[in-house]
């Protein structure tokens, strides 16, 4: 069987990206294999996940990721991105709904933020700060800038799903040694989160931007993460250090997206991720 695979990025988050929009190519059990195989860093390719492009009945397309451990992801914001753009130049749409394993979210074609490359914008709509849709099993509805003595005495964190969970604390600087050291307790604790967690240290900058370095369950330390990304603004603006409506710079060690949370209704938040979705190469 010959299969044609594409490599992309956004912002650094690297992705292979398998097209079946026309026949659906694997079967579950492949589809885990596959991913292991092909996001293996030490191997051919090496990625941070796997796209599958798919028809759908209630969108244009939908799109599934599957990260290097085989696990499936509700949502990622940077693949989401790269979809986007394929599909629009697939079906020569500006615009596609793209369906997720939790929700739809709209994708367009965006004003470039570097000269020469492709950006798109994604709508992250699917969002939550109840603690049982994250899930986190704390006995409060909600857990924004408090400590998780479990997890660290030092760190106020604040917890939202993406829809899929994460964690995110506001820090002076980051440290990559112990973002990590949180990022692997947190998914060891299945008392606490039993479905893993996404970790996010957010450093508020001088200009008013914020630096975001994520630790990705089923990854771990990536260059960027499109829906940690997203998480971080919104929790800017819920602490204050943002406001909402307004466009963020949010720099990653790939490179710049921008970020605008808006708050719709109380408690109900989207965000518009805007940034690059690239292609490497095409391969068969």
């Amino acid at each position: 069987m010959k299969l044609q695979i594409l490599k992309c990025h956004g912002s650094g988050n690297d992705f292979i990206l398998i097209n079946e929009y026309e026949n659906i190519l694997f079967s579950e059990e492949q589809r885990i294999i596959l991913s292991k195989t092909f996001c293996d860093r030490k191997g051919i390719l090496g990625a941070d996940g796997i796209l599958f492009f798919q028809n759908s009945d209630a969108a244009d397309g939908k799109m599934r990721m599957f990260n290097p451990d085989g696990s499936e992801a509700e949502m990622c914001g940077n693949g989401l991105r790269c979809i986007g753009r394929f599909a629009c130049e697939t079906l020569d749409k500006e615009s596609v709904l793209i369906e997720t394993l939790k929700g739809a979210s709209h994708v367009s074609k965006h004003k470039n933020i570097h000269k020469s490359v492709p950006a798109y914008q994604a709508e992250l709509n699917t969002i939550s700060l109840n603690t049982k849709e994250i899930p986190i099993l704390v006995n409060s509805d909600s857990l924004i800038n408090e400590p998780l003595p479990a997890l660290s005495t030092d760190l106020k964190l604040t917890a939202v799903s993406m829809p899929n969970p994460h964690i995110v604390s506001i820090v002076q600087t980051i440290s990559d040694n112990q973002l990590e050291e949180i990022g692997e307790k947190a998914n060891q604790l299945s008392d606490w989160f039993p479905e893993g967690v996404n970790v996010n240290f957010c450093q508020i900058l001088d200009d008013g931007a914020i630096f975001v370095r994520t630790y990705e369950r089923g990854v771990g330390l990536t260059n960027s993460c499109g829906s940690g990304m997203s998480a971080s603004s919104l929790v800017a603006c819920l602490l204050g250090h943002h406001q909402f409506g307004k466009s963020i710079d949010v720099y990653n060690r790939g490179g710049l997206v921008r970020c605008e949370a808006r708050e719709i209704h109380q408690n109900q938040y989207s965000v518009f991720l805007s940034g690059n979705a690239t292609f490497v190469f095409n391969s068969t």
